[in-house]
């Protein structure tokens, strides 16, 4: 009798101290998972040590045993099979197969990423949006001491707007007891290019988060509805309604056991009700911005650029070798968002060959063929321009200005506050335009690499003819600027620097004149001058570049400058 009721409480035993192993630490069901591996061994350990403490005493009865012989062959065959799998999925069998998990498509820079407004372009990076957010937080005196704000901040394109999302989490645990019922009763939300931060209150508060215990903790709600799928990193996204859902992207591995992860599939779960809907890659709305994690999409570049030549030249010879640069962004283009980074030699000669654009949602990649700076020499150069000021650079942002690749920066002071904006040209990085505003930073830029003449055609551009009713001089920040009125548009004025439109001086009033120009308040950009002055024909080219006429509204085509060198603040 005793014995039999010491053999039920060994198994109970056994049976509850595995399922408290599964309950802490969820793994999945899946022979793809190292976590299923380790959960197996931990299993029959356990079985074995609750057996073993019963049946024998010293090593040689463990010998002897044949229940204990066979169990310790069965964890060595786990452990055998387990370090198999791992070398027969590894690169270093599978070289091609990894090289082949994305295929970049090579494309046109001016094509695939238009100029933007400054209103759209993504000023703060990561770590100045948590300033912001725990800024805001601490405004708010009837949150502030029971929740804090997480780390997360997702970076997603919302209505068209760059903007970083991130939940609340409890402050404690003793918070999350008073506290669970209602749920976290909000998320944040960070416009990266106007620096709007907003907490947005929830009708009904998060109940499935990073920060709750038991079932709702989302990774272990996740695991019981779906034990067989492997996740991979969960962020924090909201659809077009505002509502709060984890993405949560399940693991796909294409090459034997452990090798080859790219995602298969997608699990969409509400972060408010715990409702998850389960989606192929390929199904997945459009709403969702990041479905394959940067990491990943990185390290898959990296197989590719690495391992084009087999696994020993990609530690041997190197020939050929290609790989991504440290660090990465986001672009938001067409309602995606796209990481990028540049690509250099895995020599590290501080240069990049080119850089390449992945779309976190479809794992789409293109590739740019445009040598120059590597992200880290136009920050040194950056700072290079403000080091009397002490203020860092962060990592670039890649944007198209006047169709050059330039890097776009801000620049931070001790404090992590944003005081000056730079752009450097990617493939000149020597030249450095810095900037008070994005505006003026652009201005200075644009003036750098076009020439002289700052003022630069663009789809509202507009071109006039008329006799000159009247002319004025001024001078602004020690520059002369003629102020010219034309008979029958009174209501314009066209402003005329003499540093870029040194022919001015030759027309007088009654000339016929014709200017093409960008409207503006209270006085009109001009572009370009044309006409007969003093009855000789002629036109004034702004300096250092030649006239282009502006038809029809269009904008002139930009003429590409020679490089002098200079570096410019």
């Amino acid at each position: 009798m005793f014995k039999k009721r010491g053999k039920l409480f060994a198994v109970l035993a056994a049976i509850i101290l595995a399922g408290i192993y599964y309950y802490v630490t969820i793994p999945p069901i899946n022979i793809h998972s190292s976590g299923f591996w380790m959960f197996i061994l931990a299993v029959m350990v356990l079985v074995l040590a609750v057996y073993g403490v019963r049946r024998v005493r010293t090593v040689a009865e463990i010998k002897q045993n044949k229940v204990m012989k066979i169990g310790i062959g069965a964890v060595g065959l786990v452990i055998v099979i387990y370090a198999v799998g791992s070398v027969l999925s590894s690169p270093i069998i599978n070289a091609q197969k990894y090289q082949k998990l994305i295929e970049p498509e090579t494309s046109n820079f001016t094509d695939d990423i238009q100029q933007i407004s400054y209103d759209q372009i993504p000023l703060l990076d990561k770590d100045s949006a948590e300033l912001l957010g725990n800024r805001k937080m601490g405004s708010m005196v009837d949150m502030v001491s029971q929740f804090e704000v997480s780390p997360l901040y997702s970076q997603i394109n919302y209505k068209g707007r760059p903007v970083r999302v991130t939940p609340l989490v409890y402050a404690s645990p003793i918070k999350w007891i008073t506290n669970m019922r209602e749920g976290i009763p909000a998320y944040i939300t960070i416009d990266m290019a106007t620096q709007n931060t907003e907490l947005v209150k929830l009708n009904e508060g998060i109940k499935y988060s990073e920060s709750e215990y038991f079932n709702r903790y989302i990774y272990r709600h996740l695991r019981f509805k779906y034990p067989t799928y492997i996740f991979d990193q969960l962020s924090f996204e909201v659809d077009d309604d505002g509502v709060p859902y984890w993405i949560c992207p399940v693991k796909k591995y294409n090459i034997g056991l452990f090798g080859g992860q790219t995602i298969g599939r997608v699990v969409l779960c509400n972060a408010v009700t715990g409702e998850c809907e389960d989606y192929a890659v390929e199904d997945c709305p459009t709403w969702v911005d990041r479905v394959y994690p940067a990491d990943l999409l990185v390290q898959l570049y990296d197989y590719h650029g690495t391992l084009k030549n087999g696994f020993l030249n990609s530690v041997l010879g190197q020939k050929g070798c290609l790989k991504t640069t440290q660090g990465y962004n986001y672009l938001a283009i067409d309602d995606d968002v796209w990481v990028y980074t540049g690509v250099t030699s895995v020599s590290g000669d501080r240069s990049n060959v080119g850089f390449v654009l992945m779309n976190q949602r479809t794992r789409e990649t293109k590739y740019y063929e445009i040598p120059g700076a590597e992200e880290y020499s136009a920050m040194d150069s950056a700072e290079g321009q403000v080091q009397n000021l002490g203020y860092r650079a962060t990592f670039p942002l890649l944007l198209n200005i006047s169709g050059e690749p330039t890097y776009f920066l801000a620049l931070k002071d001790n404090a992590g506050l944003v005081k000056k904006y730079a752009m450097v040209n990617i493939q000149k990085y020597q030249n450095v335009a810095i900037g008070d505003t994005v505006s003026s930073c652009e201005k200075t830029y644009v003036k750098m690499i076009k020439g002289s003449n700052a003022a630069m055609a663009d789809e509202n551009s507009k071109k006039t003819t008329g006799a000159i009713k009247r002319m004025a001089q001024g001078v602004i920040d020690g520059n002369t600027h003629y102020y010219i009125v034309l008979e029958g548009q009174e209501d314009l004025i066209f402003d005329v620097p003499i540093t870029d439109f040194l022919g001015i001086v030759k027309y007088d009033v009654g000339d016929e004149i014709t200017i093409a120009y960008n409207e503006s308040e209270p006085a009109c950009t001009v572009i370009s001058v044309e006409g007969d002055a003093g009855n000789a024909e002629g036109s004034v080219e702004p300096e250092g570049e030649s006239t282009q006429a502006v038809e029809d509204g269009q904008p002139a085509e930009d003429q590409p400058a020679e490089d002098n060198g200079e570096v410019s603040e």
